[in-house]
């Protein structure tokens, strides 16, 4: 049996070696259809290839990497299928959690909202594209605290994961949709503060199929509908 002390010492550079190679997919520095090595990975990251290993299989589980035998990792392609699976589950679910929840959300949540809110702005303005997802997904769950659906809200929490490389290509790559996320998500908590709950989860729905139509036309190479 390993040490204790080296077997966490090797997790932990595992987790980093995920971390990084998983910012380089979700920025563009890996694009789609690469092949990435161990034996590169390793010499370029500066450690050992058992950590590195480890690294590409988590990300393998998290969809991003595809090992194939003889020829390394591979990142994953984006696909119209699964830009319709994600994003459909989403329109189905996240509407209703907004309206189970936004009628009970409390002055201390509409002030930790607005925090949320002024950080995303900000890290669109300074196009901080590693924290975007972090941040929307804190808000849109800020949103949903009072649903009262524990399962619906983790299923949308591990779609909103699933979904962080997806927004970061619309994000980065479609002129206008940086400017309009800030706006939706300002008049969404607009909408709860006024308590108008049902014309925020219209609006809930058409933030989430502006960003599925997005990635299916930036994908397809076609105008999206704006």
């Amino acid at each position: 049996m390993a040490p204790v002390g080296k077997s966490l010492k090797h997790r932990t550079m595992a987790s980093a070696a995920a971390e990084e190679i998983r910012n380089r997919i979700f920025s563009g520095g890996y694009p789609p259809g690469l092949q990435l090595r161990q034996d590169g990975l390793a010499a370029d990251l500066g450690m050992s290839r058992i950590p590195i290993r480890e690294a590409l299989v988590q990300l393998e589980s998290e969809g991003l990497l595809k090992i194939m035998p003889h020829r390394g990792a591979i990142v994953a392609q984006l696909t119209v299928d699964e830009i319709e699976e994600l994003f459909n589950m989403r329109l189905l679910l996240e509407p209703f959690l907004f309206k189970r929840s936004a009628p009970h959300l409390t002055g201390e949540d509409f002030d930790a909202l607005h925090v949320v809110l002024d950080r995303y702005a900000r890290s669109i303005d300074e196009f901080d594209i590693d924290v975007w997802n972090e941040i929307n997904t804190e808000f849109h769950l800020l949103l949903y605290r009072h649903g009262n659906s524990p399962r619906i809200a983790l299923t949308v929490q591990n779609l909103l994961v699933e979904c962080d490389r997806h927004t970061r290509l619309q994000l980065a790559n479609i002129r206008g949709d940086r400017e309009r996320a800030v706006a939706e998500h300002a008049e969404l908590l607009r909408l709860c503060e006024r308590g108008a709950f049902e014309r925020g989860a219209q609006l809930m729905y058409r933030h989430i199929d502006h960003i599925r139509e997005g990635l299916v036309a930036l994908l397809r190479g076609t105008p999206a509908a704006r």
